[in-house]
């Protein structure tokens, strides 16, 4: 395969940028290592070739590109430092990233659990972070995906990105949306990734970068794409009529977090998840923790999930009893001393109440989660089947676990979380 022609030599001057070495070349451009003579730093510099920037497309992509990323500030998305031109040629100064492509991850086959679920919880923060300033990716893909030195995860490639204008008064609403950089019924995308939308050539929101990131949550925990065929057109199909098989040929994976990954991938937008902060949330509530902490996200077993009437054998339930007795204690030691300091100094602290919900029913148990600002309870609202809820301090929105006929009955310090399933009513 013949090696590619850059443009740029090394010491080659762009603006203040001193140009090192080039690092690779695509459909959108050349990428370099560069100096920022300034500010003393490596940055990576994308350059539209002359012949690509004559196509209005790849032109517009381009821009739509720098527009995007740079309108975002986040961890978990490439940040963009400048944009210019030289002799004719475009080009985006990023910051430089070392690692690897997910997709090289995933040539390994599949992602360890703990460590996939770090990397899907950054993922969604990054898409929440874009979709929350009207952008949605709509190329969303391994690919697309860097994975840094210290395992933090960058959305790369906002080419197809389409913006939304800012409404505060219109929350997701169709009329707050301008005309895609594509006309109805052109299909934009990555065959095997994209949604069913996409794949129509109808309009695609943010639900449909939700899509995206299930199927890749799905070849995380499998090490398999989700959809297979021998052409583009098969695929497609696939992606429209099929659904992604089981997971049962891979590592053991959480009933919780294969029902998140399916709601993901719904075929009809209004059934996957709402948004996603929404998916955040449930991946953080799953794991027990912010990415921050890096969780343990229980197994099977420690979950004790069944599909008939069940509890933990003694042992284990006097296990929870005594931790929980042990948690209930400390809290109390804690509310004793503070009430004695307070007595010293003439002060009697009252007892404080937070709302949790506005929902009518019926709560059953509630625990708070080791991070000492989440509770997790479980409650019976409006008429619906017993479920479990998180809800964080200082917020009045609970969100559900989607774990029908389920009641907590304690977390422990390592964010394992014992439920009971199919609970009788008596």
């Amino acid at each position: 395969m013949p090696q590619p022609i850059y443009m740029l030599t090394p010491d080659e001057k762009l603006s203040h940028y001193n140009i090192i070495s080039a690092i690779g070349a695509g459909g959108m451009g050349e990428v370099y290592l560069a100096e920022d003579t300034r500010l003393d730093r490596k940055v990576a510099i994308k350059v539209l070739p002359a012949d690509f920037a004559k196509d209005e497309d790849r032109l517009r992509r381009f821009e739509q590109e720098a527009k995007a990323t740079s309108a975002l500030n986040h961890p978990n998305i490439l940040t963009v430092y400048d944009i210019g031109e030289h002799d004719g040629c475009p080009f985006i100064v990023s910051e430089l990233l070392e690692g690897e492509e997910l997709r090289l991850r995933l040539d390994e086959g599949p992602i360890p659990l703990r460590k996939a679920v770090d990397y899907a919880q950054q993922i969604v923060s990054g898409l929440s972070a874009a979709h929350e300033k009207g952008i949605v990716h709509r190329d969303l893909k391994p690919e697309n995906l860097f994975i840094t030195k210290d395992d933090r995860v960058k959305i790369l490639d906002f080419g197809l990105a389409k913006l939304r204008e800012q409404d505060a008064n219109i929350h997701g609403s169709e009329d707050a949306t301008r005309k895609a950089m594509t006309d109805p019924g052109v299909v934009m995308g990555t065959a095997g990734y994209m949604s069913p939308e996409q794949v129509r050539g109808h309009s695609a929101d943010h639900r449909s970068d939700i899509f995206s990131f299930g199927l890749i949550l799905y070849e995380m925990l499998s090490g398999k794409r989700a959809f297979h065929g021998d052409s583009v057109v098969e695929m497609m199909h696939s992606i429209l009529k099929d659904d992604v098989p089981d997971l049962d040929d891979g590592p053991k994976v959480p009933p919780a977090l294969d029902k998140l990954m399916r709601r993901c991938i719904e075929k009809k937008p209004e059934h996957r998840f709402h948004s996603a902060h929404d998916l955040g949330f449930a991946l953080e509530a799953l794991s027990g923790a912010s990415t921050t902490s890096q969780p343990k996200l229980s197994t099977v077993e420690n979950l004790a999930l069944s599909t008939s009437p069940s509890v933990y054998a003694p042992a284990r339930l006097r296990f929870w009893k005594i931790a929980a007795l042990a948690a209930m204690l400390a809290v109390a030691a804690v509310g004793v001393g503070a009430f004695i300091l307070g007595k010293r100094a003439g002060i009697t602290p009252p007892p404080s109440y937070q709302r949790l919900t506005f929902n009518r029913g019926t709560i059953w148990n509630a625990r708070f989660a080791p991070d000492g600002q989440s509770v997790v309870y479980s409650a019976r609202w409006n008429g619906d089947p017993l479920d479990i809820f998180t809800a964080r301090a200082g917020k009045t929105e609970s969100r559900p676990l989607k774990l029908d006929n389920t009641d907590v009955l304690a977390i422990s310090v390592s964010n394992e979380m014992a439920v009971l399933r199919n609970r009788l009513y008596l």
